[in-house]
């Protein structure tokens, strides 16, 4: 088989979902990652249709079971801080809902064995050499590789060296993120609360750990002329931006001050009119960032299931994989982004009228009358992109039950 030796960048979800069906079809893995280690906590992720299925092939959905947010809904509140109406869990969670920091722990085991992992570090600059491609790094020795997967998220710097600055296929949506974790004041379990005024979002809810308290702050922001990772100054950004609110606020902001692990992001999208370069390819948000509500982890695990399998079909041909692997994702993307276009003015509206709107569309789709449509149209937008069967392309003795559940070691 050519190609054999491929380099990952980001450890992510996207980075370990690739290397661990690349490894399950014989390939060598490298994942690099500019962090120091795992990035643990994070959001909750959710799973629905064909996206469970992959969960399900690589052997580790009992696991993430394990691990689920078993999250019985959210309430919503008014500005008061009073009860309005509830939506269910399957509005968020899915038909499984894990904290990204979990999922990611998981995949790291599963592949750990196989895949040589190298944290710390990042690529500095790629360069075809006909038959591969010579890599450096920010600090590890140079090195040669077969093939390059992007999976370093929506600021990818794989595609910034192989399509060019982010500017190019980036467009801003006007709104910002920001995420963080603290002690869970309100005895919140397994629930989550939304609370809105004209051009805020504040959505805190409790998972696993009874103990902690996930929050996410929305509002309209264009982007920042300052440094994304100077933590000190987007907690004093936020905490102006937030002040004077009233229900638990400025507890919240009393939270985030004392936060370490602050996530700040701006609502972006990344628009590419091909997701493979030379030999180069890009998976999950580092090709089609959608931003919330965009399916975006369910499909990054998707995208490796796809990107392997085709590699494992075309013998490692890379220009007859790349093809087909674009032409399955892209329209599992296009449905993300199509989808995830307007998350902004829906998680926090500017005007009275915006939340009276977002709201009466809220009752109206969890009513019992659209309810079960709704479910219906989440998972039809998860199945846009087929689970085919490549154990059945690659190996005329192989079984679809042998690539449902290969053989890993089990995950501590």
């Amino acid at each position: 088989m050519r190609n054999k030796n491929i380099l990952i960048s980001g450890a992510s979800i996207a980075g370990p979902a690739t290397a661990f069906w690349l490894n399950h079809y014989g390939f060598s893995t490298t994942v690099v990652e500019q962090a120091p280690r795992l990035r643990e906590g994070g959001q909750a992720v959710d799973f629905r249709g064909a996206q469970v299925e992959v969960l399900r092939r690589t052997g580790l959905l009992d696991e993430v079971r394990r691990h689920e947010t078993a999250m019985r809904g959210h309430r919503v509140l008014d500005a008061r801080g009073r009860d309005l109406f509830r939506l269910p869990a399957s509005l968020f969670a899915g038909e499984v809902e894990i904290l990204r920091g979990d999922l990611s722990r998981i995949l790291y085991q599963a592949t750990k064995d196989e895949t040589e992992y190298v944290f710390g570090d990042r690529i500095t600059s790629m360069t075809e050499v006909g038959d591969g491609v010579q890599v450096t790094f920010a600090h590890g020795a140079p090195r040669k590789y077969d093939l390059v997967v992007g999976a370093d998220g929506m600021h990818s710097g794989v595609r910034a060296l192989a399509f060019g600055p982010e500017s190019r296929f980036r467009t801003d949506m006007g709104y910002a993120y920001a995420g963080f974790t603290m002690p869970n004041h309100l005895n919140l379990e397994h629930e989550g609360l939304m609370y809105n005024v004209p051009g805020r979002g504040v959505s805190v809810s409790s998972h696993r750990n009874r103990d902690e308290a996930s929050v996410g702050l929305v509002l309209p922001m264009e982007p920042l002329d300052e440094d994304r990772h100077d933590t000190e100054r987007l907690k004093q950004i936020l905490a102006e931006r937030f002040g004077g609110l009233g229900w638990e606020v400025p507890k919240l902001i009393d939270g985030l001050r004392e936060a370490t692990d602050l996530f700040f992001s701006p609502l972006c999208q990344i628009h590419l009119d091909r997701y493979t370069r030379g030999r180069v390819a890009l998976a999950g948000d580092a090709g089609w960032g959608a931003g919330p509500g965009g399916l975006g982890t369910g499909l990054a695990m998707i995208a490796g299931y796809v990107l392997a399998g085709e590699l494992a079909a075309a013998h490692g041909d890379h220009r007859v994989a790349f093809a087909r692997y674009e032409e399955q994702v892209r329209p599992g993307a296009e449905a993300g982004l199509k989808q995830a276009k307007n998350a902004g003015p829906f998680l926090a509206p500017k005007t009275r009228k915006g939340l009276w709107v977002r709201n009466g569309m809220h009752r109206a789709l969890t009513s019992k009358l659209l309810g079960g449509r709704l479910d219906k149209m989440e998972v039809k937008a998860a199945n846009v992109v087929a689970v085919k069967d490549y154990a059945l392309r690659t190996n005329s003795t192989a079984s679809s039950r042998d690539i449902a559940a290969p053989q890993r070691k089990a995950v501590s």
